[in-house]
């Protein structure tokens, strides 16, 4: 099969994360990106959901209560929790 190039630009940053990433695969990047190329072929589309949806981990509500929580660690309002202060009871 003949082979042909593909140029395509990438933020620095990203192409290292992308090629360390790869690496621990056993990849390199051209593989990475024929895989990519040949998912797409077989599926009809991108292999992936292109979405403007957020993990729905990050809601409102857990990042307010993360920011809470972060704010009482800075202000050391925590309370260090051991199986010993929470009443576990050994007879189960």
């Amino acid at each position: 099969m003949a082979q042909a190039n593909i140029n395509i630009r990438v933020d620095e940053e990203v192409k290292k994360e992308a090629e360390l990433l790869f690496s621990e695969l056993g990849l390199n990047m051209t593989t990475a990106v024929n895989i990519f190329i040949r998912q797409s072929i077989r599926q009809g589309g991108i292999p992936f959901d292109i979405t403007t949806q957020t993990d729905s981990f990050y809601n409102p509500t857990n990042m307010k209560r993360l920011k809470e929580s972060i704010r009482q660690v800075e202000e050391g309002k925590t309370v260090k929790k051991t199986l010993e202060n929470l009443n576990i009871s050994d007879h189960a």
